[in-house]
């Protein structure tokens, strides 16, 4: 479906079966890992430091492996019930809840570093039921989510936009809730790469210097070759999809860092050993 929010409410479009056809596309998984790496980049985090990163619209966690292979820590909502069993089923390391974004967001002031979300926003632009106002729902999420970040912290939207006037709509409704920034186009020039990145900073500077729009991808160069991935409905086997540019984090020193992450958020876990990040043997 090119444009799924027509068909129905979100929750029913990605109801049990769909969410297990969608968590188990090899093609989505990669396409979806790709955009949270540079939703992830935009986020402009100083290197080597574990933020604490909102992941609107997690679904079954995908962009969530991405946060957690760079090392941040990371929370996510979904309105699908169906998608947070999968994330679940998929045993997802950051804290899941059920929730409805145009509802708004309950946080404490300044409890995030950073926000990223992956084909989200144009979904509330639609009015699924007789109470749903889109203007109303916007700026009741933003106002929120503003609030729930730390000042200077980024929000990044990777979104498919229907026309001018829904980009107008976002944008206005962000602005009029604190946000400063604006859009991101990667190859403008290519129909099948383009893609849209809302960039959104909760204020205008940090550490006394100004916040920059990001640049754009490919904004000179012709369009890029396709990428390649075979479509296919067979369930991937792999828990990750990694990007040939992030290298491997998972040694002994990052399990150590995780569990210890772990421990301050009071989870039960394992004490270290020597047998701690061993590798095991092939199973046959």
């Amino acid at each position: 479906m090119s444009r799924p929010e027509h068909q129905a409410p979100p929750e029913i479009v990605y109801g049990g079966e769909e969410a297990a056809k969608y968590a188990g596309n090899s093609r989505i998984a990669a396409i979806q890992a790709e955009m949270a790496s540079r939703a992830v980049e935009l986020l402009n985090l100083p290197e080597g430091y574990p933020g604490y990163i909102l992941d609107v619209g997690c679904g079954s966690g995908l962009s969530g492996e991405v946060l957690e292979e760079e090392g941040h820590v990371w929370v996510g909502f979904d309105i699908s019930p169906a998608m947070l069993e999968v994330a679940l089923e998929q045993e997802a390391t950051g804290d899941l809840f059920l929730q409805d974004a145009g509802q708004g967001i309950a946080f404490r002031p300044g409890t995030f570093d950073g926000c990223i979300s992956i084909s989200v926003l144009q979904w509330l632009c639609n009015a699924d039921k007789t109470s749903h106002h889109p203007k109303a729902r916007l700026t009741r999420f933003f106002s929120t989510l503003y609030s729930a970040l730390r000042r200077g912290a980024r929000a990044i939207f990777q979104f498919y936009p229907e026309n001018d006037d829904q980009i107008q709509l976002i944008m206005g409704c962000a602005v009029r809730c604190g946000f400063e920034g604006g859009l991101v186009v990667d190859y403008p020039n290519s129909k099948k790469a383009k893609k849209f990145y809302l960039c959104l900073f909760a204020g205008h500077e940090v550490n006394g210097v100004k916040q920059q729009l990001p640049t754009a991808l490919g904004e000179d160069e012709e369009e890029p070759e396709e990428i390649g991935v075979q479509y296919t409905s067979k369930k991937r086997n792999d828990s990750r999809v990694r990007s040939n540019r992030r290298k491997p984090l998972k040694d002994k020193n990052w399990v150590l860092k995780k569990k210890e992450q772990l421990r301050a958020k009071g989870d039960k876990t394992a004490s270290d050993s020597k047998y701690t990040a061993r590798k095991r043997r092939t199973k046959f």
